[in-house]
């Protein structure tokens, strides 16, 4: 019985019908299925992007905030410039003066000018806020991203060290730290950057696994990109935008919290002109002399709504874009 010709093709030829098959099996995958370069290249011009987009078309609540919050840096930047007088000079002929043109926020009960010891006290209470801020979110960062990137039982014990952290209030928990490290404008600098952590560095981590589980980083995988060159290139990149927001609103947060340790008298000590010291000396004499309080408590008010109102306007405008 004799076999028909293409069937003794396929069995006198098999390494022909292997090529043939594996040639129709082969699927040429486009490069556009790993779009590595593309995803690189956004993700790299992210931050950049960002500052960008924020500067087109500033709404009203973002433009006033941003005003009195470069008025604020110019005062911590220059005070000599913007104070009639120094902080600390004295003219006790003239205590207690009411406010008036020739001292705008009166005088305290030495004579000196309060709108000086405001602007020069712009400088401090800043200066606490943002290096408490850099603090909490360093620490933050760094903790939100092992658990973020460690494996279950890491990120089992890092979020559950954060919920024990949690537990405190965030004054309560710098008032732990200061009753450790002792009174003092650097302990407190350093007292409400820990307090603040906990609740930063889960934010954090949860920007981190979402952008670990996107579709870029899984290509990026599948590539067999590094682990450096995925936290270089994507991870770090998307969580700058949070990381910008969660530290404006931040500053404003520290700066209540160092004044309010000022208050108590583990802060700033008087006579240095901070504005929570300021508060704690004016309340003795908030009887016969209310502007000791206010003008120092405005200002409190105003830079912590500031940043808060301009943390918010930055959020909507990154969400819309």
């Amino acid at each position: 019985m004799s076999t028909p010709a293409h069937l003794s093709r396929t069995i006198t030829d098999p390494e022909e019908a292997m090529t043939q098959s594996t040639q129709t099996t082969v699927i040429e995958t486009p490069s556009a299925q790993f779009p590595s370069t593309a995803s690189d290249s956004r993700s790299g011009a992210f931050v950049a992007g960002t500052v960008r987009r924020l500067g087109r078309g500033l709404e009203p609540g973002i433009i006033v905030p941003l005003v009195f919050l470069l008025g604020l840096i110019a005062a911590a930047i220059i005070p000599s410039v913007l104070a009639p007088s120094g902080p600390l000079d004295m003219n006790p002929a003239e205590a207690f003066t009411a406010p008036g043109a020739a001292h705008w926020f009166g005088t305290d009960e030495s004579g000196r000018d309060v709108f000086s010891r405001v602007i020069h006290g712009a400088r401090s209470s800043l200066l606490i806020g943002v290096l408490a801020t850099v603090i909490g979110l360093g620490l933050a960062v760094v903790l939100g991203a092992i658990a973020g990137l460690g494996t279950r039982a890491v990120d089992f014990g890092v979020s559950r060290f954060l919920e024990v952290l949690f537990a405190f209030p965030g004054l309560l928990l710098a008032l732990l730290v200061i009753t450790i490290l002792g009174p003092g404008v650097v302990t407190t600098t350093i007292a409400v950057g820990l307090s603040a952590a906990p609740g930063y560095a889960r934010m954090i981590r949860s920007q981190v696994l979402s952008v670990r589980d996107s579709g870029y980083v899984e290509a990026s995988i599948v590539q067999g990109r590094s682990r450096a060159f995925i936290i270089r290139n994507h991870i770090l990149p998307n969580v700058a935008a949070p990381l910008f927001v969660l530290g404006t609103l931040g500053v404003g947060q520290a700066i209540v919290w160092a004044s309010s340790l000022s208050f108590l008298g583990l802060g700033a000590t008087p006579p240095d002109p901070e504005w929570g010291s300021m508060l704690s000396l004016g309340r003795l004499y908030i009887g016969n002399a209310w502007w000791l309080t206010v003008f120092p408590g405005l200002f409190i008010v105003l830079s912590a709504a500031t940043t808060t109102l301009l943390g918010h306007g930055i959020q909507r405008k990154l969400k819309d874009k």
